[in-house]
């Protein structure tokens, strides 16, 4: 089917305009739905134009596409937990990255990239789509527990990622000069697979924030050069957005853990933290207590502040959060919740995990706003969130995780942990706030715990 130039280039700006109201709708919780709705539909109206507009597709392949894309989206969005989300988010970001770097094989294939700038367009998105798929692979199988977690390598890793990086480079100046060398083509390949697989196997769970956001803005970089191979300026603007934006969350989520921006984009990320005595942080200072202690502390209390963690991800007990809020608010206690960058196990997780509950907007405070607030509150329950409130990253040089910015929840008068166990965070280190004396642990499953806080007061 001919549809006419103009009316091609008028979806695009209609589609470009969609992505960016749609990225900016995603910068608030209140709007995050709809900014997801909108940069969907531009993402719609892009591939049908895009396919419309191509000679080599039917009516048939069209509906064919968006009827099979459709049922696995909707299949994979309806059954994922919110437990699963970072790894559902590290699938798609591969995805998107094989997607890329296989349109860009296509076209050159085909002998579409024939050209200077054509060839490099074409190295790049199959350098950065193949990065982008093979290592997001990688942190969905370490985010699933398909494979250990813990950082994985071999002496002279860094040197065998840099000559494959420096061979990529090589391969893509090579395929300018010498158009066409299927070898090559496939050296370059393999070279950029490979490099995905050991950027990643070496970083450890707790870096898998930052490494999500990375790759997000790795597979849109991806998108922008496989639309430079196909002159498609829906997709270069799409990528482009991805990609920039990617890199300023990326940004953001090195702030929030200590780390170099620089060193995570060469793979160099901090390892987990070496095997520490717990016996000698614990031993004989931790003081348990029970939801009818909990009860009684929170009857006396004017100021309670939640801290998510992952483990009330775990626990689907966010539901259960919210009506333990509602009760204390119906006392007359003021509820805030306290919001770290990387609770969780990808940006945005414990926002995202609350909104679902319909906890008010207003009430979530990010870690910059609350953290002066602590030294007011007079208990600060602790849902599951261990190493963004350990005290190590701010007193205790010699730790991995020393200089990380953390939710000061030690400064309440009263914290109550609720945990199943005193086992180790993604970082593998003791919790010394576990130990401290104003800090009550309760043990057990995180929803069973809040349920059982909630009779209590209501009961009280």
């Amino acid at each position: 089917m001919h549809v006419s130039q103009n009316w091609i280039d008028i979806a695009y700006l209609i589609a470009a305009c969609l992505f960016v109201i749609g990225i900016k709708g995603l910068t608030k919780p209140k709007t995050a739905v709809r900014g997801n709705l909108l940069a969907a539909a531009g993402m719609g109206v892009a591939a049908v134009v895009t396919l419309l507009n191509e000679h080599i597709v039917t009516y048939e392949v069209i509906i064919a596409g968006v009827v099979v894309g459709g049922l696995i989206g909707a299949v994979m969005a309806k059954k994922v937990q919110m437990t699963s989300m970072p790894q559902m988010i590290a699938l798609l970001n591969g995805f998107g990255g094989g997607a890329s770097f296989a349109v860009a094989s296509a076209e050159f294939f085909r002998g579409s990239a024939n050209d200077t700038v054509s060839i490099i367009a074409t190295g790049a998105a199959v350098l950065i789509g193949a990065v982008t798929l093979t290592g997001s692979l990688v942190a969905f199988a370490k985010l699933q527990e398909l494979i250990d977690g813990k950082p994985m390598g071999f002496p002279g890793m860094k040197l065998v990622n840099a000559v494959l990086f420096v061979g990529s480079l090589a391969g893509i100046g090579y395929l300018v000069l010498n158009p066409g060398n299927e070898a090559v083509f496939w050296g370059l390949v393999a070279a950029a697979m490979l490099l995905g697989l050991l950027l990643v196997l070496p970083i450890g769970g707790a870096d898998m924030p930052v490494v999500i956001a990375l790759l997000n803005s790795y597979s849109g970089v991806a998108a922008s050069a496989a639309g430079f191979v196909m002159g498609n300026s829906a997709l270069i603007i799409t990528g482009s957005l991805v990609g920039a934006s990617g890199l300023i969350l990326t940004s953001i989520m090195c702030k929030a853990m200590n780390r170099s921006l620089t060193n995570v984009l060469f793979g160099v990320m901090a390892e987990a933290g070496e095997a520490m005595d717990e016996d000698e942080v614990y031993a004989g200072k931790v003081k348990s207590t029970s939801a009818e202690e909990v009860a009684m502390l929170l009857e006396t209390a004017q100021r309670v502040v939640i801290v998510p963690g992952f483990g009330l991800a775990m626990a689907q007990a966010q539901h259960a959060v919210r009506d333990m809020a509602d009760t204390m608010e119906a006392m007359g206690i003021e509820v805030e919740y306290a919001i770290h960058p990387v609770a969780g196990r990808m940006p945005g997780h414990m926002n995202v995990l609350l909104a679902e509950a319909e906890v008010p907007y207003e009430q979530l405070k990010d870690m910059d706003a609350i953290n002066p607030t602590f030294e007011q509150t007079d208990v600060a329950i602790v849902l599951g969130a261990n190493d963004v409130t350990n005290p190590m990253a701010r007193e205790d040089k010699g730790s991995p995780i020393y200089g990380m910015p953390i939710l000061n929840v030690d400064k309440a008068k009263t914290v109550v942990v609720v945990k199943r166990s005193l086992s180790s965070g993604f970082a593998g280190l003791p919790n010394p706030l576990f130990a401290k004396d104003n800090t009550l642990m309760l043990f057990g499953d995180g929803k069973g715990a809040v349920l059982d806080i909630t009779t209590a007061l209501k009961e009280g």
